[in-house]
């Protein structure tokens, strides 16, 4: 099985031990919304969990995609997942891809 999957401006790496610490779970199926488009990286089933340094992971129990407007589905087995967003160099900053 992959330990890692790549869609637009995310990267999805498989974590075989759980963080330290307390993770908040969302209540949505919305990973990450697009600031440009307002297109969203979603997860069809499963939990979006949140570190107190902002980090997310997702928790699958089960296999599932995540789906987005722009790009084609991926799969993801069941485990947790550190969900990791792309950055770009520009002569100001280091800053995070807009979508």
């Amino acid at each position: 099985m992959p330990l890692h999957y790549r869609q637009g401006d995310l990267l999805f790496l498989r974590q075989d031990v759980r963080p330290a610490g307390d993770l908040t779970t969302r209540h949505s199926d919305v990973i990450v919304a697009g600031e440009a488009t307002g297109h969203a990286h979603r997860l069809q089933e499963g939990t979006i969990l949140e570190a107190p340094d902002g980090a997310l992971y997702l928790d699958v129990t089960h296999t599932t995609q995540v789906l987005h407007e722009e790009h084609g589905p991926i799969t993801l087995d069941p485990g947790l997942w550190l969900v990791v967003r792309q950055r770009e160099y520009s002569p100001e900053a280091i800053r995070r891809v807009v979508d």
